[in-house]
Parts: structure tokens; C-alpha cells; sequence
């Protein structure tokens, strides 16, 4: 379960001329968000094409590349960076942006390296999104109106982990220094907010 807001109402400034019609392609396997995503995109003004894999990406960048994207990182198929470094391979203007749930430094830099302007971690709205692929190059990123709190940072990275380990309840406490016990009670909680 995803916990990204989307809403369809337009709170950002007006369109600029270069923006209204421009392509814009979204990288995600979470087709329902995909879909609202899609929605919210175009009535800012972008021409939308969908993909749900680094496959269908790569298909549709090699037949137009697009001017803008918006990729997650965790995909069925692969990583979001392998779409972000086609995407630079075919029209190296392309201003594109990782999406993810689990955000660490080493992949933003490595996403930043391949051309990607910006890093969203999820939570992340249509707004937040609109803003950071039109925002210009040298504008510095609004601080967060929402940010995660440091207990939500915190299970993020454990969950991450987690994954990482194939759900490998010990494997994950001795990579993370923890207890088994301790990390199975944070296992069955919630997410914080």
C-alpha cells in the first residue's frame, strides 16, 4: 500500500508556454497510481505516456524520447536508473526525476549522475512532482510542508533493509545491529505518520 497523495486540483502557478503539450513519460508498476498520476499530469498541462517497466520504458524513449519523466526506483522488471540513463542516452535535455519509497543518499547521487534533476522520496504529491520538473535548474527545492517525521525515516530505512534481505527476518536484525525480537515487534507495527 502506497501512502502518496494525489490530488487533481492545480495549485501551482500558471503553465509556461514551453511546458503546455510537452511529452511526459511515467515510470511506475503501481498502475492504479500510475493512472491518478497520469490524470493529475495532464490537467497541468503535460501530454502523458505510461509505462509499467524498465522494458516498456526503454521501448518508448527509443521511439520518442520524451521531455519529461518521472520514474520510480523499484520496478518489476529493474531500477528506475536504468530507464533515467536511456532516457539521457537518447535526448540528454530530458529533465527527469526518481520517485521512491525508499530513499537513501548513494541512489540520489547515482540518479543525479545519470541526468535525473531531482529525488522525491514517497510521500509525494502532484504538486511536489509539477514543482520539481519545472522548477528552473539553479532554484533551490521549497523545504517540505509535510515532512517525515524521523520515526517514519526510521521504519522506511528498516523496511528497506528488509526488502533488501528477501524479508529475512534475521538477516536484516544482524545487518541492522538489532535484536531479532525487537525487530519483529517493528515489523508488525504500522507505519508512523
Amino acid at each position: 500500500m502506497r501512502d502518496i497523495q494525489m490530488t487533481d486540483d492545480v495549485h501551482s502557478e500558471p503553465i509556461v508556454g514551453d511546458i503546455a503539450g510537452a511529452r511526459l513519460l511515467l515510470v511506475d508498476d503501481d498502475k492504479p497510481f500510475l493512472q491518478r498520476l497520469a490524470r493529475a499530469m495532464e490537467k497541468r498541462g503535460f501530454v502523458t505516456e505510461m509505462a509499467e517497466s524498465v522494458e516498456e520504458a526503454r521501448i518508448k524513449i527509443a521511439a520518442e524520447p520524451p521531455t519529461f519523466a518521472v520514474v520510480d526506483m523499484r520496478l518489476q522488471d529493474g531500477n528506475g536508473l536504468d530507464v533515467i540513463g536511456t532516457l539521457h542516452e537518447h535526448k540528454p535535455d530530458a529533465r527527469a526525476i526518481i520517485l521512491t519509497g525508499y530513499g537513501n543518499i548513494a541512489t540520489a547521487v547515482t540518479a543525479v549522475k545519470l541526468g535525473a534533476i531531482d529525488y522525491l522520496a514517497k510521500p509525494a504529491d502532484a504538486d511536489d512532482i509539477f514543482a520539481a520538473l519545472t522548477r528552473k535548474l539553479d532554484e533551490m527545492a521549497t523545504p517540505p510542508e509535510n515532512p517525515m517525521s524521523a520515526d517514519r525515516v526510521r521504519w522506511e530505512h528498516i523496511q528497506r533493509v528488509y526488502e533488501l534481505c528477501d524479508r529475512n527476518v534475521s538477516e536484516t536484525a544482524r545487518r541492522l545491529n538489532m535484536h531479532r525480537r525487537t525487530l519483529q515487534r517493528i515489523l508488525a507495527k504500522r507505519a508512523p505518520r
